[in-house]
């Protein structure tokens, strides 16, 4: 089996499969099994793959055809400018997600150095993202989970910020060091009763522990809105974000705790996804 038989034949499993990136997802993961780009695929198409080759091809085929995640597969996904390592303890970085960078480099033009805490920091790739762009800041992050950490201090070290950067595995709740200029986060927000219904990528393979928002999707929002009113200074920068349905309740959250709303920006299916504040 050549190159080119072989995305043909991996792309019509998919796409019996209802997968609508079919053919570019059969490319990304030949792409994996022969350690070769999208560019050398296209021009060697008639290159005769190795039997090993074909049958790990055909395995991880068989992996997406059940609706797991490429980013799973190939264990990285690409966030802001940057490739980041993840894994199934990890939730896979999105593009809306990104819009917390965009509102940090917005915030923080004239800045030069700053004390940022990212709460629930998964694969650390909004935190990590921050610090390559502002060469003189400083990031704390912390999860509850061991594995999240540990892939974080793996993707940092990658990006050469060890420097810049301290890791806690921590409970917000019980997480009380420091104080700090801006504080981030993407909490769980999802309604626990509504993961099910979700895409089965998500539903299937994302760690609950990063989706469970509890019953009404906004319990770890609380628990971070709390928790980031004690370790914000005066004036602080606190960006969210939140579900598409939530910005009216966890408004109201952030100004009982003392945040002024400064902005609400929409991701890119124009839903309210992420709020600016500042605490007074």
């Amino acid at each position: 089996m050549n190159i080119q038989s072989a995305i043909i034949k991996g792309t019509n499993i998919l796409k019996s499969k209802c997968i609508l990136s079919a053919q570019l997802d059969a490319e990304i993961l030949l792409s994996k099994v022969i350690g070769k780009d999208k560019k050398y695929i296209i021009l060697n198409n008639s290159k005769k793959l190795s039997i090993d080759n074909v049958l790990k091809f055909e395995k991880l085929i068989n992996e997406r055809s059940k609706k797991k995640p490429v980013a799973y597969l190939i264990f990285k996904k690409f966030f802001w400018n940057y490739e980041f390592l993840v894994s199934k303890d990890t939730l896979i970085p999105r593009p809306d997600s990104e819009l917390i960078v965009e509102e940090v480099l917005n915030i923080t033009k004239y800045k030069n150095k700053l004390n940022i805490l990212e709460i629930g920091i998964g694969s650390g790739c909004i935190l990590l993202s921050i610090l390559k762009e502002k060469k003189n800041f400083f990031g704390t992050g912390i999860d509850i989970s061991k594995n999240c950490i540990n892939i974080s201090k793996i993707n940092a070290n990658k990006l050469q910020l060890n420097d810049r950067l301290k890791f806690f595995k921590s409970d917000v709740d019980k997480f009380n060091l420091g104080k700090y200029d801006l504080i981030v986060s993407n909490p769980p927000y999802i309604n626990k009763h509504k993961i099910k219904y979700l895409e089965r990528d998500v539903a299937y393979f994302e760690p609950k522990l990063a989706l469970d928002g509890g019953l009404d999707g906004l319990s770890e929002i609380r628990k971070v809105i709390i928790k980031s009113s004690e370790l914000i200074k005066k004036n602080g920068k606190f960006i969210l974000e939140i579900g598409f349905n939530q910005k009216n309740k966890v408004i109201k959250l952030l100004m009982k705790k003392g945040f002024y709303i400064n902005k609400v920006s929409k991701d890119l299916s124009k839903n309210d996804r992420c709020i600016v504040s500042t605490k007074i």
